[in-house]
C-alpha cells in the first residue's frame, strides 16, 4: 500500500494532467475542503469530491489563463501531508504571470483524502487577479 506522502504525490501529479477522476477517486466520499478565509473563488468549507469539482476545479479559470500548481515540497507526520509550493497563471487583463505561495495541508484515512485546509495570501491573489 502507498504511502500517505505517496498518495498525496500521485494526486498533485494526476492534477496537473488534467486527471481529476483520478484525483477524485483518492476523495473519501466525505471530505471536507476548506479554502482560505477570502480566497477568490469560495470561502469555507465544502463537502464531498462533485462539490469540490463544482466549487474549485470548474472554477479556477476566474482566477486567470494557463492555472498550475506548483508542489515543491511534501512533508508528511502520520495521516496528516503538507504540500508547498505556488499557484501561478497569467493576468487576464494582461496576460503577465502571477505567481503567489501556498500551503495544502491533508488529512488522510484509510488510503483517502478526507479533509484539506487551504493556506494562501488571499490579498495577493486578489490583486493579481483584479
Amino acid at each position: 500500500m502507498a504511502t500517505n506522502k505517496e498518495i498525496i504525490a500521485a494526486a498533485y501529479a494526476s492534477f496537473a494532467e488534467g486527471d481529476v477522476p483520478s484525483v477524485l477517486a483518492l476523495m473519501d466520499p466525505d471530505i471536507e475542503w476548506t479554502d482560505a478565509e477570502g480566497w477568490p473563488l469560495y470561502s469555507g468549507t465544502l463537502v464531498g469530491p462533485q462539490s469540490v469539482v463544482d466549487g474549485v476545479f470548474m472554477r479556477l479559470g476566474e482566477i486567470g489563463d494557463n492555472f498550475a500548481l506548483n508542489v515543491t515540497q511534501l512533508v508528511a507526520d502520520g495521516d496528516t501531508v503538507v504540500g508547498l509550493g505556488t499557484y501561478s497563471w497569467n493576468r487576464k487583463d494582461s496576460g503577465e504571470p502571477a505567481e503567489v505561495k501556498m500551503a495544502h495541508v491533508w488529512t488522510l484515512a484509510n488510503g483517502k483524502l478526507t479533509r484539506f485546509q487551504q493556506h494562501v495570501d488571499t490579498a495577493k491573489e486578489r490583486y493579481l487577479i483584479a
